[in-house]
């Protein structure tokens, strides 16, 4: 069920089947063609295209006045959930508010004087507006709405939406428990859309659905490719592709939660990626053996998404020492990575790419999902070494801020009629000249 792979050995075929998450790239080819002409398809027709994919790839037949969820809906949802679930939902959006809301104190307006009356600074301010996009029809994923949601209403934003697939073959109903964190959010305007054709729906607009300048949340490949196609037009998209998550372990590892853990990520589906890196073999065949057999409790599509994920995609990487085994984990730059080692906060200080470091193994990835506070929505495909998570950050926009008093201008005039004259910018110059300095 898991692969296992030799760092010294591996071909650079081997590494490039790993970095690139395996299937993952393959997939986003051959799909490619078709999210482009939906993307178009979306652009050009509006709501008759959404209505159209619902019904073509969601088994979904509504009317267009069905897209947006009414508040009959919310009210309905608030009331159909189990108490347990409502109250774990409020942790976790307190939990995230938290995290965001002290993120926040230090993204404040700042100014520094740089020389005698020459001050710069930054005026920060929300982005005017957002599509949240929050996948749906396999599975129930109101953890993610969270957490792309609540740094935008901590930053806020003024405009959000929600985008959201139906439950596939159904009346169009939406998934409750995602409604509620709506609904515990204030954000009243969701939209029940088919995923790619929805984020182009949010891109461009249609009669039902605004258009918005900034679009965030993962999906399958098809949504990150439609997010990419969008690019085109303007539109700032957050891509966030499938799951993909690495371990690196010594051989303190308790292989039982080394095992759950690895099965916590592979269990997300067939295009997930999940990498464990250790200088012990004997961890990696007591995690093989503890992943055999936990891995026969679970469902058929859930084990055929582990067998996809550890032992296709990703799978287990001997190295030669801990220090290689995070080597491997900047070279892979993983959505999320846990340290399962004897000091996790020694061996953090030398992980510089990673979406999100777990240290130690009572910080599982489900905790991380769920109700840590820290962001779970992180980049994928290796884009870790040059970007982070959705914060609240993500939702900020920084102006900046320039105050000169004569004598400052009289101290930078000469430097800058000099660069104006340098790139042949005459007016820049005079602009300088006529004030006489």
């Amino acid at each position: 069920m898991m692969r296992e792979l030799i760092w010294s050995e591996m071909t650079d075929a081997d590494k490039a089947w790993v970095y690139q998450r395996g299937t993952a790239a393959e997939s986003a080819d051959e799909l490619r063609p078709a999210i482009r002409d939906l993307v178009e398809d979306v652009r050009q027709r509006g709501d008759a295209a959404l209505l159209e994919a619902l019904k073509k790839f969601d088994n979904v037949d509504i009317e267009a006045d069905g897209i947006a969820v009414s508040p009959d809906e919310f009210a309905q949802a608030v009331a159909s959930i189990d108490a347990d679930l409502h109250k774990a939902i409020r942790q976790m959006i307190a939990n995230i508010r938290a995290f965001n809301e002290a993120l926040l104190e230090r993204r404040q307006d700042w100014t520094a004087e740089i020389a005698p009356g020459h001050t710069i600074g930054e005026k920060i301010g929300p982005v005017a507006d957002a599509a949240l996009f929050c996948p749906s029809g396999k599975a129930s994923y109101p953890s993610v709405l969270a957490q792309v949601a609540t740094p935008g209403v901590v930053a806020g934003v003024a405009e959000l939406s929600v985008i959201v697939p139906p439950v596939p073959g159904g009346s169009g109903e939406v998934d409750a428990a995602v409604l509620v964190v709506a609904h515990e959010l204030g954000l009243d305007r969701v939209f029940r859309v088919n995923g790619p054709a929805g984020v182009a729906a949010a891109a461009f607009g249609t009669d039902t659905i605004p258009a918005h300048s900034m679009i965030i949340g993962p999906g399958s490949p098809p949504v990150a490719l439609a997010q990419l196609e969008v690019r085109a037009y303007g539109v700032d998209t957050v891509v966030l592709g499938p799951t993909e998550s690495m371990v690196v372990a010594d051989s303190s590892a308790d292989p039982k939660l080394l095992a759950a853990d690895l099965l916590n990520e592979a269990e997300h589906g067939t295009d997930s990626t999940v990498v464990l890196v250790t200088p012990d073999q004997g961890v990696i065949d007591a995690a093989a053996a503890e992943i055999e057999r936990q891995a026969a409790d679970l469902p058929s599509a859930r084990k055929e998404a582990v067998e996809s994920a550890l032992g296709v995609n990703g799978g287990a990487i001997l190295t030669s020492s801990i220090d290689e085994a995070v080597d491997v984990a900047n070279w892979f730059a993983a959505e999320h990575c846990q340290l399962a080692v004897t000091d996790p906060w020694a061996v953090a200080a030398g992980v510089r790419h990673a979406g999100e470091l777990l240290l130690g193994q009572n910080a599982p990835f489900s905790v991380g999902n769920f109700t840590l506070g820290g962001p779970a929505a992180l980049p994928t495909g290796g884009f870790a070494n040059r970007a982070g998570g959705i914060t609240v950050e993500k939702f900020l926009k920084a102006g900046a801020i320039g105050h000169l008093t004569a004598d400052a201008l009289r101290a930078v005039a000469d430097s800058t009629i000099a660069l104006s004259d340098h790139e042949g910018f005459d007016a820049h110059g005079n602009a300088i000249r006529v004030r006489d300095l």
